[in-house]
């Protein structure tokens, strides 16, 4: 492991402060840092703890929507009440991911941050533009098994390896944080996940010196709510394909949709054609192929992860089919 120096930070200024220095970088529940750090994909020169900070607190709204505070563990926010019982496909997204011991570090917006499980981008032997720009992408020639099939580029095919971020995109979640600067915003959850195009590198609209301090829910909507991970194994593994749903249906007509999924792009994937097309459709068959071909517009496999079209497209099938149950 390579030196490090570190500091406990007893605020939001003083740790956004800090985080502008060169090699700054935050540590919160950990979870990802320390393996990477293990491992020489990130070199930190300067940790930030943020644990001391207020932020680890779940708050009702006056909309009726819940405020979830950056430091929230991932353990804490799956068994909450509210959370249960308003928001369950995020329960249920949050307990599909990872160990109990995992969830009990892991923090909301550490989860938010973490990064792709792509092979190449954890072996520093291999080329990948993500971890050293311009070196080029393993992958596309490579083991591509768990990567992308949709949002992808030429110069990276890692997807988003997030449980919790799939749900709360079909929520509409903001992502809010402060800079430096102490000005302070409230990221669409959409916007919040950059897609590689020429610059992997990058992968949120985070500035530099600027921390998450909260992920807020609107009011609940209406209808039944379903996560559904497909992986390798029934646990400890992340997603080759999962969808969040949000489908509200009567007497075998669908008022209304959300479909969000994981382990097809670089971030959450929600595709607008395919939501409302489901709206005043009947629940068949034909129905949920058709939402499917919209969603997998532009779906391109690279060999190994060919598979993750019709598996996609599959899945989807069954959830809608379940979601549309009343």
């Amino acid at each position: 492991m390579k030196p490090f120096t570190y500091e406990r930070a007893d605020s939001l200024a003083q740790a956004a402060m800090a985080l502008t220095k060169p090699g700054a970088k935050l540590i919160a529940g950990g979870t990802t840092l320390l393996d990477l750090m293990k491992l020489q994909v990130e070199t930190p020169t300067h940790l930030v703890d943020i644990n001391r900070l207020p932020l680890d607190k779940i708050e009702d709204t006056p909309d009726g929507g819940l405020r979830i505070g950056a430091m929230v563990r991932n353990s804490d926010l799956a068994a909450d009440r509210r959370v249960r019982q308003r928001y369950g496909v995020l329960s249920r997204a949050l307990l599909a991911g990872a160990s109990a011991q995992l969830r009990n570090k892991a923090t909301t917006g550490g989860n938010l941050l973490q990064r792709t499980r792509c092979y190449y981008f954890y072996d520093v032997t291999k080329p990948c533009n993500k971890r050293d720009p311009g070196s080029g992408c393993a992958a596309l020639e490579g083991f591509n098994r768990i990567h992308a099939i949709l949002g992808a580029s030429d110069q990276c095919i890692a997807v988003n390896p997030s449980d919790m971020a799939v749900a709360m995109r079909a929520l509409d979640a903001r992502v809010e944080t402060v800079d430096a600067d102490s000005a302070t915003r409230a990221i669409p959850i959409a916007q919040f996940h950059r897609l590689p195009g020429d610059t992997p590198q990058i992968e949120t609209t985070l500035k530099r010196g600027e921390i998450i301090t909260a992920v807020s829910l609107p009011p609940p909507p209406t209808g039944k709510q379903i996560y559904r991970k497909v992986r390798d194994r029934a646990s400890y593994a992340f997603a080759l394909v999962s969808v969040a749903a949000i489908v509200d249906a009567a007497g075998g007509t669908i008022r209304s949709a959300r479909l969000a999924f994981g382990g097809l792009a670089p971030k959450p994937w929600r595709v607008a054609p395919a939501e409302q097309r489901l709206i005043g459709a009947s629940a068949s068959e034909k129905t949920f192929d058709a939402v499917a071909s919209d969603v997998l517009v532009g779906a391109r496999g690279h060999g190994g992860n060919d598979f993750k079209i019709p598996l996609a497209r599959r899945t989807l099938r069954a959830v809608l089919a379940e979601a549309s149950l009343t």
